[in-house]
């Protein structure tokens, strides 16, 4: 992913009239490191992973890029002289669109992240309906500005990503992409839509949630709007109609896909304004999975023409009432969705309905979504299909459980419960593939204002010494324990550093990108060979990829793998348990089993030697 994705738990802000959105212009703004110190953590941070002679490499194109007549300076004044300019909140303006926006390849299951919700004996449209009235109650606090702005370790938080929940859309562009949000210039304001998507069977519909006057529709007008659905759509579409199949394609092929869907009829306009308008998805599937693991890749990956993955929010309920959602990741990071399924499950739906001012207005209206498609749409929303279909299925994935393991006894073993579980990580990915590789592990930085997250590497000299230590039949358990808590307190400094902006990674990513977009106009015309050298390929070549979403309302969260080797590892790191699903590529499947067998082990050997 990815991105993507929470570090820490949030606490909630104590009761307060304070608006949400009050204090975003008085949080502090984003540090920018200055040059030199993002030279010198690039050092710090990638030498632990190269050879003498590669690091010997790397410092050699660092000493070129610091030079006073190098492209270094340069672009980093051009990058000091936007983060001043008026309208600026932060000098990765311009970073995170290109960062999410500016991929060219598929979002869905390579961005795109899930949460598997907690089990509801509730049936499936009684649970569909509660979600939808959350929602729409948790929608109204967001426009009413009265959900108080969260506090985590006397900070106050960006509460910024709230604006991006309902009625976004990501609009695919050739070059790069945009985002169709409210609280925009052409739309400013809370969005004033009045209806969600529902897919059934691969039909869409148009589903009118709130009422003129703005009240939501009840509990009962909501089951009964979905019931009248499911039987509108009892007929599963045709496999070469459901449009939603063209939001897998790579982005460049789906954004000429989708101006040929508006040439070819003019009806075509209106049917994706009611998609790109609506509030939210819900996907109501037709089939229960058979455990855990298949709930997890179906809301990854699942399809059957029953997704439109552009859209920020999907709630996805399968027949016998399990749930979760799937998010579009370019405007919202895991800690906002956090917030919202917070606030969305331990509440009863009664409860949520009653205190959005819903009412009784009868069933609400709807109405099929229908795209008019020519020969060569429909073959192309037929072989998207299929192509995605087989991208799922060339991807293998596993969960892993642990019931006995969880924060608080990391924390009774005096040790970071994150430091604990990334440490494991380390080695069990030495004994699975032989080796220690870049791992990313994502930070939230939302203290700043409009902060989403940092990037923080993992292996540090400290890490790569504990586990030697631990591979060395030689080291005794005093020696092990030593070298762990090392590691682990190495582990914890990195990550307060990245916390506060002192991390060189998305500094020098984005003065690459400077000279992407502005080089011949800064008289650097051509990308500086820093960008080449062994330090910077190899601290980005991720082996592990890393997240966590702690809630207790969530079983798992997941993302896709990022490269061709590499380990998605998404966890859920809570008190009592610990839940990952990992991800990679089929053909490598064999090391990601490898990992989480070794992960068992390694986690119950750190267990026994730091409790001796």
């Amino acid at each position: 992913m990815n991105t993507s994705q929470p570090s820490a738990s949030q606490e909630s802000g104590s009761a307060t009239t304070t608006p949400t959105f009050a204090l975003e212009d008085s949080l502090p703004r984003v540090p920018l490191p200055t040059l030199e110190a993002s030279c010198e953590r690039l050092v710090e941070w990638c030498a632990p992973l190269l050879s003498p002679e590669e690091l010997a490499a790397t410092e050699k194109e660092l000493t070129a890029f610091l030079a006073p007549d190098g492209p270094g300076r340069t672009l980093h004044a051009a990058l000091e002289e936007y983060d001043s300019s008026a309208g600026v909140h932060s000098w990765l303006d311009t970073f995170w669109p290109y960062r999410y926006l500016g991929r060219r390849d598929r979002i869905a299951l390579n961005a795109n992240f899930f949460f598997l919700f907690r089990d509801s004996d509730e049936p499936q449209v009684e649970r569909a309906a509660g979600l939808i009235a959350g929602a729409l109650h948790f929608k109204r606090q967001i426009d009413e500005e009265t959900i108080p702005p969260a506090v985590q370790r006397g900070r106050p938080q960006s509460m910024q990503q709230l604006k991006y929940l309902f009625s976004s859309t990501r609009i695919p562009g050739t070059e790069q992409d945009f985002s169709r949000t409210p609280y925009s210039d052409d739309r400013p304001g809370p969005s004033r839509a009045r209806h969600i998507l529902v897919f059934f069977r691969g039909n869409t519909f148009r589903m009118d949630v709130v009422g003129e006057d703005g009240a939501p529709h009840s509990l009962e007008d909501l089951e009964a709007g979905l019931r009248d659905v499911m039987k509108a759509g009892a007929e599963p579409a045709a496999a070469d109609a459901p449009v939603g199949h063209l939001t897998t394609m790579a982005r460049a092929d789906w954004a000429r896909a989708r101006a040929s869907l508006l040439d070819v009829d003019p009806g075509n306009a209106g049917a994706m304004r009611t998609v790109e308008d609506a509030l939210f998805c819900v996907a109501l599937e037709d089939f229960a999975p058979a455990g855990i693991q298949e709930a997890c890749d179906e809301l990854l990956h699942g399809d059957r023409g029953n997704r439109w993955f552009d859209k920020s929010v999907s709630f996805v309920v399968f027949e016998d009432g399990r749930a979760g959602l799937n998010v579009e990741h370019c405007e919202l990071d895991g800690t906002t969705i956090l917030t919202f399924v917070d606030a969305l499950l331990p509440v009863p739906a009664q409860v949520h309905s009653e205190q959005s001012g819903a009412r009784t207005q009868g069933p609400p209206a709807t109405e099929p979504v229908r795209f008019r498609l020519n020969d060569a749409l429909r073959e192309q929303v037929r072989s998207a299909a299929e192509e995605f279909a087989q991208y799922g299925r060339d991807t293998a994935t596993r969960t892993v459980t642990f019931d006995d393991f969880g924060s608080n006894h990391a924390k009774a073993l005096g040790v970071s419960p994150d430091a604990f579980v990334q440490a494991a990580y380390q080695l069990a990915h030495r004994r699975a593939k032989g080796r220690l590789g870049a791992t990313y592990e994502s930070i939230a930085t939302r203290q700043y204002k409009h902060g989403r997250t940092e990037a923080m590497r993992v292996v540090t000299p400290e890490m790569f010494a504990f586990v030697d230590a631990m591979e060395d039949p030689e080291a005794d358990a005093a020696t092990r324990r030593a070298a762990f808590r090392a590691a682990a307190d190495r582990h914890v400094r990195r990550a307060k550093e990245c916390q506060e902006i002192e991390a060189p990674e998305q500094h020098l990513w984005e003065l690459e990108l400077i000279q992407r977009r502005r080089g011949d106009e800064l008289g650097v015309p051509e990308q500086p060979s820093l960008y080449r050298s062994p330090g910077w390929l190899t601290m980005r070549d991720d082996y592990l990829s890393t997240s966590s979403a702690p809630s207790t309302n969530i079983q798992f969260f997941g993302f896709g793998s990022t490269s061709s080797r590499c380990i998605g590892v998404a966890y859920v790191l809570l008190p009592e348990r610990f839940n990952l699903y990992l991800s990679t590529p089929r053909g490598v499947a064999g090391q990601m089993h490898a990992f989480a067998e070794s992960l068992r082990g390694a986690v119950a050997e750190l267990r026994a030697l730091l409790a001796e």
